[in-house]
């Protein structure tokens, strides 16, 4: 990838090539930002010019004033937690779930090096004013401070008694203040690392600390729906903000300290600004996210703020009017589903979102944006003709869409909880849901009504497979079975047991001869289909197996799983062919196209990852 450095022009460049792991040809999606732990997940430079947004799959730097991706810096083996630019702008500090601390030049994209002392996830990753001074805080309870310019430990800050959230440096370097789930905030003297007061009052885990400008005035947000406001010389409390309704993610002081901005989560979407002249009085909210605010940043002048949601999106504030200036899109929370359209022109992708993309494959343009669910949209199938798509939803509906149009067709109620999963039959003219509430049901396609209903099951059902000739429907289930059921009576076939934990996915080969099922227990069972046993296992993933898929002419395999990574084996003698590594967490959903030749795949990191499978893989016999 060419790095577009901050003195390169701002024209938007074809970001889903950029950093592409071995054997991807393209990235929809630039991983998740939002979290709750981390509201450090977006750091402006010091000359306002740029910004860094810490996602699951790498850092992005944008343009400030256009939003445009500059560069992409990827390394970190899991979800980049924390960004700070040192007070020069010409390193950048990240900190992730890898345990790891890097750092990078910020011209050219270069990473410098990387810290490894740490032995836990690291949520906070700061440089003190001067930069001369670096510390992080982890999941370990403490708080490790570093010498920035040889990288060496100076001290390991020791005395929460839970996962530190956070830590912010007084303007004068001399004092470090560090939130904690522990409920409390600590002072720590900088030159000896020795505590100086804890300030205790609030009722749950402390989010995120910042000082006042002049370093007189400590403000503090706390999942216990407060920000408090607290004296640094004597550790007073001086005021308790209410009015969000949810668990406050961040309190942080404006640049000449005039405005404290808050955010939340939970149902509580909006930022919040105090007039701090008068107080502490309400200012304004700022509104647009839809989801929690977990990450808030001032630009350097006091005049922009830049927030990142469990909405997807990055948004550009004007501080002055409350107005939205940007929205920075396509930040996915989630991937949970992915799917081809019958000629492989369209891909289509639903996670933690009441939308589901659909993508032109030959440009990656996003063509439609589904739009009518009320809560996050979970799997997705393509009709076998191409003309309609079908969703299911944690709202307890599935709905029928027009793909010319993107338009609603039909809305299908019945079940009593989630939608997890959708298919349609082969002929197009059924659809199978399996949900939450422990059942199947089949609905008719061109009517919505509903035909039967399967409840043997007796956990979630999490999917459903069509054989073939559509004559049998097999369900999986948190319940560790697999059901197989005759279509057209609703008969219960047969209960397949050996699993010992609960099956996340089950396909048929394309010949309908196997079916492949894949269970948390790590595994992926083959079973006979004619004589209903099982006869082979395929081992290797170290953690549970959440998606399982046939190549169209059934003689690849391919399985996602927790430990981030998809494997491709022989679907004939079970032999395990490759490794595919590239996301940075879970694999929720892989699919192939329909000529094979490239295998789609989704994570928990919010990317969508396109591979193009090796010739020879491809062309080798059974």
């Amino acid at each position: 990838m060419e790095l577009h450095t901050l003195d390169s022009n701002t024209v938007p460049q074809d970001y889903t090539k950029w950093s592409l792991p071995e054997g991807v040809k393209t990235r929809l999606g630039k991983g998740r930002i939002s979290d709750v732990l981390n509201p450090t997940e977006i750091a402006y430079s010091p000359d306002g010019k740029c910004f860094a947004v810490a996602s699951a799959y790498g850092i992005w730097l944008y343009d400030a004033q256009t939003a445009n991706e500059l560069c992409l810096l990827t390394g970190h083996t899991a979800d980049v937690t924390s960004v700070s630019f040192s007070p020069d702008g010409s390193i950048l500090v990240s900190a992730g779930g890898d345990n790891t601390i890097r750092l990078w030049d910020v011209q050219t994209g270069k990473h410098l090096q990387t810290l490894k002392e740490h032995n836990c996830r690291i949520n906070n990753v700061v440089f003190s004013p001067s930069g001369s001074i670096l510390a992080s805080a982890g999941d370990d309870n403490t708080i490790r401070m570093w010498d920035a310019r040889k990288r060496k430990i100076i001290h390991t800050l020791k005395g929460h008694t839970d996962r530190v959230t956070y830590s912010a440096f007084s303007p004068d370097e001399s004092t470090l203040v560090s939130a904690s789930w522990d409920s409390t905030i600590r002072l720590w003297d900088v030159n000896t690392g020795t505590p100086i007061q804890t300030l205790t009052g609030h009722k749950s885990t402390v989010s995120r600390v910042s000082f006042s400008p002049d370093g007189k005035t400590i403000a503090s947000s706390s999942w216990d729906k407060t920000a408090r406001l607290w004296e640094v010389k004597t550790g007073v409390l001086l005021h308790v903000f209410t009015g969000h309704t949810g668990r406050i993610t961040n309190a942080l002081f404006s640049p000449n300290g005039e405005i404290l901005a808050t955010t939340a989560m939970d149902l509580d979407p909006h930022v919040r600004l105090w007039d701090m002249r008068t107080g502490g009085t309400p200012l304004r909210i700022l509104r647009g996210h839809t989801r929690k605010v977990t990450s808030l940043v001032f630009s350097p002048d006091g005049s922009t703020i830049v927030t990142g949601s469990g909405d997807n999106t990055v948004r550009i504030w004007d501080v002055a009017s409350g107005t939205s200036l940007r929205t920075i899109s396509d930040h996915a929370f989630r991937v949970y589903s992915v799917k081809f359209n019958p000629d492989g022109s369209k891909l289509a992708s639903c996670g933690w979102d009441e939308r589901a993309p659909i993508w032109q494959t030959q440009t990656d343009d996003v063509i439609h944006r589904l739009k009518g669910h009320k809560a996050d949209v979970v799997d997705l199938a393509f009709s076998p003709d191409g003309k309609t798509i079908a969703t299911g939803s944690w709202d307890t509906d599935a709905r029928l869409w027009d793909i010319l149009t993107g338009t609603c067709k039909k809305i299908l109620t019945g079940h009593r909880h989630f939608v997890n999963c959708v298919v349609f039959s082969p002929d197009g003219k059924t659809l199978a849901t399996g949900s939450a509430d422990d059942d199947v049901c089949l609905w008719d396609v061109a009517t919505g009504n509903l035909l039967l209903t399967f409840t043997d099951h007796t956990r979630v059902i999490n999917s459903v497979a069509f054989n073939p000739n559509g004559e049998i429907l097999a369900s999986a289930s948190d319940d560790s079975l697999i059901c197989l059921w005759r279509v057209k009576t609703g008969g219960l076939i047969r209960t397949l047991n050996g699993h010992t934990k609960g099956v996340s996915s089950v396909v048929f080969s394309s010949d309908g001869k196997i079916l492949a099922s894949a269970s948390n227990d790590n595994t992926i069972r083959l079973w006979n289909v004619e004589s209903q046993t099982h006869y082979q296992t395929l081992a290797g993933h170290t953690d549970g197996v959440r998606c399982v898929a046939f190549s169209p002419d059934g003689r690849l395999i391919a399985s996602g799983s927790g430990d981030r990574t998809i494997r491709l084996w022989n679907a004939q003698t079970g032999e395990h062919l490759m490794t595919l590594q590239g996301h940075t967490s879970m694999v929720y959903t892989v699919a192939f196209s329909p000529d094979g030749k490239t295998l789609a795949s989704g994570s928990r990191d919010g990317s969508l990852l396109l591979w193009t499978l090796p010739h020879d893989l491809m062309d080798s016999p059974d």
